[in-house]
């Protein structure tokens, strides 16, 4: 595919790390930091107020909650509470919106006409949590929960955090190799057990209660609570390589659209080492109860970094180590969108903005939108237009066609018709 660019939508003061969106209140999520070194650079959350304006899809800084020295690495949403990594530590913070004094729904839906919102100063010296408010209209608040030790390495690190289906549950894991579930919000804890020889790399829970884990350790496991259910073996029906060692990078679940019930599992193969001639990663689908590779197919050869599925599990985004960006069909694992470089560094996570009948409508005449944050403090948009769209050009191609084979049989069947 040809180079095309993809539009910014929101530059942060700090290297961003991870991301999550809350449709029903039209908010993009973005966090990360420089951590506790001392350059100058800040840790935070950023609360982004997502809205159409002109036509297109806008973000503004609502709110900046500072994390002090702690950088946040990774994040899970459940309702109004965010579960933020930071350093071998959970994070539990709760957000809520509210109106200004004064100001009142009518006055915000017509700054919609004028263009982005008008942005104040910092906060008073004193606000809660050293936080600050950007957003004319509405304010949103944010209020520090609890706060557990998640990880116990020598080099202690939370990799990956997961709430449960019900939101009642979390489940951690980092570089030990251990997953710990915790009850929310209290963070008190309920499971502990050894999944991985090494670091995890990701994890993902089931409505059924299964978990998925995969490590640095060439193995990706599913388990009930603490038993290990099966592990997973990609190339059953994939590719095979006599010297080429992969590893598992990321997994997610996915719904099947037409099948309301059922899940697929997505999970991510790169290969161990890099190579002057670097070989291809692998996306493989799974099906979501017997844990059988439904197929698998080459994803190119820059490195994946993070995986995410669109809601209704129809699309997969990844996310590259050179900070290229693609969408992907789910069922088919064909490749719809690609932006290559669209970062120009490593992407850090990418996360799709619930389809239609949620929240605030916000994707226009697009039906399809992936976020994605990197290294470089940027968070870009990527849109795939409505599959019920139909270029022009292609139908005025289907048209001359049309008429050129309708000639054809004519003259076949009235030799003296032309």
């Amino acid at each position: 595919m040809g180079r095309r660019r993809a539009p910014e939508l929101y530059r942060a003061p700090f290297p961003l790390y991870a991301l999550q969106v809350d449709a029903s209140a039209g908010l993009l999520i973005a966090a990360g930091g420089g951590g506790a070194a001392k350059t100058g650079i800040k840790n935070g959350v950023h609360f982004l107020q997502l809205e159409q304006i002109n036509g297109r899809l806008s973000a503004s800084l609502l709110h900046s909650h500072d994390t002090e020295t702690r950088a946040t690495m990774n994040l899970a949403l459940a309702g109004d509470i965010l579960a933020a990594g930071q350093d071998a530590q959970c994070q539990l913070l709760r957000f809520q919106t509210h109106w200004q004094k004064g100001s009142n729904k009518a006055e915000k839906a017509g700054s919609k006409d004028q263009g982005p919102r008008q942005r104040k100063g910092a906060a008073p010296a004193g606000q809660k949590s050293g936080a600050e408010t950007h957003c004319e209209g509405v304010e949103l608040s944010v209020e520090d929960l609890q706060v557990v030790q998640t990880d116990f390495s020598a080099d202690p690190l939370q990799k990956v955090v997961c709430f449960n289906h019900d939101n009642t549950q979390l489940a951690t894991g980092g570089t030990d190799g251990y997953i710990r579930v915790w009850q929310v919000p209290s963070l008190k804890k309920v499971l502990e057990f050894k999944a991985h020889e090494g670091e995890i790399e990701d994890l993902a829970l089931g409505p059924d209660g299964k978990l998925v884990t995969v490590g640095q350790d060439f193995k990706a496991s599913v388990w009930q609570k603490d038993q290990l259910v099966t592990q997973l073996h990609w190339q059953e029906n994939g590719p095979t390589f006599s010297n080429m060692p992969y590893r598992y990078q990321a997994c997610r679940f996915g719904r099947v659209p037409d099948q309301p019930a059922r899940l697929r599992l997505f999970t991510v193969q790169i290969p161990h080492k890099r190579q002057r001639q670097p070989p291809p990663c692998y996306l493989t689908a799974w099906d979501g109860s017997t844990f059988l590779p439904l197929r698998t197919k080459s994803c190119g050869h820059e490195v994946i970094s993070c995986l995410s599925v669109s809601e209704s599990g129809t699309f997969l985004g990844l996310g590259m180590v050179t900070g290229s960006v693609a969408i992907y069909i789910a069922f088919s694992l064909q490749r719809l969108y690609y932006v290559r470089e669209a970062h120009g560094i490593v992407v850090t996570d990418v996360a799709f903005l619930p389809e239609k009948g949620r929240g605030p409508e916000l994707l226009g005449s697009h039906e399809t939108a992936l976020f994605s944050v990197a290294v470089d403090s940027r968070c870009q948009l990527h849109l795939l237009p409505s599959r019920r769209s139909v270029p022009v050009w292609l139908l005025l191609l289907l048209c001359v066609g049309l008429i050129i084979v309708t000639i054809l049989l004519l003259q076949s069947a009235f030799p003296g018709f032309l």
